[in-house]
């Protein structure tokens, strides 16, 4: 079952770009996150976009049903089509995409901030607060530290200290972005908190709506 699913994976997995950063100077920047209602089966995407002085310029939201189970390593088709109604509310084109989830540290490759930047042709980054796969040494305790993570003998993504003395998150490249530029844009736009702003601010915000039931 959903063996279809997996073999598409594999396709668009060709399709990921891992190259460095074209453009270095981001002047927004957006955190995707989805949350759940598990009695309703209702899902909430927030798009939280943010300029470089890290104000919120935007808030886009959609709520939906969510047909697909949660199948570990097929978050995307179950996360993607409310993330793409959410999109068609944007005002704004970011330079640059988070999504809380893998990029290219999936065991086919493709998790969903991988498959979001081939569907939307995006830059972005996976940023996720659990391992998927891959092999690695712990870093230091100070922010800024980490390790490279491996799998099936590739470099798939990175953990890095976002702040000291707290839980690494699990980085990954998802589209059009190598390893340490996910790096540096992670570092970047994480200010106090383990998570970096765009993202910790949309699941703020996704969550507030998944409250209020709307």
């Amino acid at each position: 079952m959903y063996s279809h699913l997996r073999k598409l994976q594999i396709k668009l997995a060709e399709k990921v770009k891992i190259c460095p950063l074209e453009n270095p100077n981001l002047r927004l920047v957006a955190g995707i996150d989805v949350s759940f209602e598990r009695k309703t089966g209702m899902g909430f995407c927030c798009i939280a976009v943010l300029n470089s002085d890290m104000h919120l310029i935007q808030k886009a939201f959609h709520a939906q049903k969510i047909k697909l189970p949660y199948i570990p390593g097929l978050l995307s088709f179950r996360e993607l089509p409310i993330i793409y109604k959410t999109m068609q509310k944007l005002r704004y084109d970011p330079d640059i995409y988070i999504l809380d989830s893998q990029g290219i540290a999936h065991p086919r490759f493709l998790g969903l901030a991988s498959h979001f930047g081939v569907v939307f042709n995006k830059v972005s980054v996976g940023c996720a607060k659990n391992r998927l796969v891959g092999e690695y040494e712990t870093p230091g305790l100070l922010k800024g530290s980490y390790s490279i993570m491996r799998y099936k003998h590739k470099e798939v993504g990175a953990v890095v200290r976002t702040k000291n003395n707290v839980n690494p998150v699990f980085i990954s490249p998802g589209n059009l972005i190598n390893i340490q530029d996910s790096i540096n844009v992670i570092l970047k736009y994480t200010q106090g908190y383990r998570l970096p702003e765009p993202t910790r601010k949309a699941h703020i915000l996704s969550n507030r709506l998944r409250k209020k039931g709307l």
